[in-house]
């Protein structure tokens, strides 16, 4: 019998651990794999809706659902484009940005949850993130696709952006390096229109970022040290590195701050209220990643 995308989806639930995931797999759990709530979670989606999709009554995913559930089931190339055409879908197409996160990738960063830590695509879209991100800039999960990438918010005019409290950087060496990114995305990826219609936005709409896209600019990626104000906490004050996955055009954005420090203290206060004071509800949101 051909397989179906509710049969896959089960399938590949069940052979992936909660361990790699960042989930804590206690005794007596009767679930070989993830839960359908977990699930859900990792990728930004209802239960019921997974529920349907593995029953087969939600019959028509979009493009983003699947890349999501690829994400959050770390799936490999390969399987990611089988969940595509199962769906009734095209893979992604050569030329064509990826938001596939490999899964080791996915593994480390299940045990890097103290580090605020957001997993970027070559366009600079935020594609995961880990909770400590989420507590200390705001949790993404509340904005949508176009406010999750990075230049936008760097560039555009107008209230909104990546990060819900400000962020105060050391210099002026990102926004070179950001438009000589987006440069090089075009001539890698010259096929994919939001990376096009991205560039003619941002020329239409930022005098700063039209002027260095004219003139050729290009900037590497440095070391910075940033300073994000928090409504709880006040001022934290990290040191940022942009990392690369060699073979993998996806870049790491991880914060640190020095241990024994006040910053340190200040992060691991906010983790542990989901970065909302005590006295005050707390929010609910993803355990490590969340999707779009």
């Amino acid at each position: 019998m051909d397989e179906t995308l509710g049969t896959a989806l089960r399938r590949w639930r069940d052979r992936l651990s909660p361990i790699d995931v960042g989930r804590t797999s206690r005794p007596g759990r009767r679930a070989v794999g993830l839960r359908r709530e977990e699930l859900a979670d990792l990728a930004g989606l209802s239960v019921d809706y997974v529920v349907r999709l593995e029953q087969g009554r939600a019959r028509s995913p979009s493009a983003q659902v699947i890349a999501s559930l690829a994400r959050a089931l770390q799936l490999e190339p390969v399987e990611r484009d089988h969940a595509y055409r199962l769906a009734g879908l095209l893979p992604p197409q050569e030329g064509t940005i990826s938001t596939h996160v490999p899964a080791g990738v996915q593994r480390m960063l299940a045990r890097l949850g103290e580090f605020p830590v957001g997993v970027f695509s070559a366009d600079w879209t935020l594609l995961s993130w880990t909770p400590a991100w989420a507590v200390l800039l705001g949790d993404p999960s509340a904005r949508t696709q176009a406010e999750r990438n990075l230049v936008r918010a760097v560039f555009a005019a107008g209230p909104g952006g990546l990060a819900a409290w400000p962020v105060l950087p050391d210099g002026d060496a990102l926004n070179p390096a950001l438009v000589a990114d987006l440069r090089i995305a075009l001539v890698d990826y010259p096929h994919d229109r939001g990376l096009i219609n991205l560039v003619a936005e941002l020329r239409s709409t930022s005098a700063e970022f039209t002027q260095l896209w004219d003139e050729g600019a290009v900037g590497p990626h440095v070391s910075a040290r940033k300073i994000i104000v928090h409504p709880e906490v006040g001022e934290v004050t990290c040191d940022c590195d942009v990392l690369t996955v060699p073979g993998c055009d996806i870049r790491l954005v991880v914060y640190t701050v020095a241990a024994g420090s006040a910053d340190a203290e200040k992060l691991q206060f906010l983790r542990v209220t989901n970065g909302v004071h005590p006295d005050r509800s707390s929010p609910s949101g993803p355990d490590l990643f969340s999707t779009p």
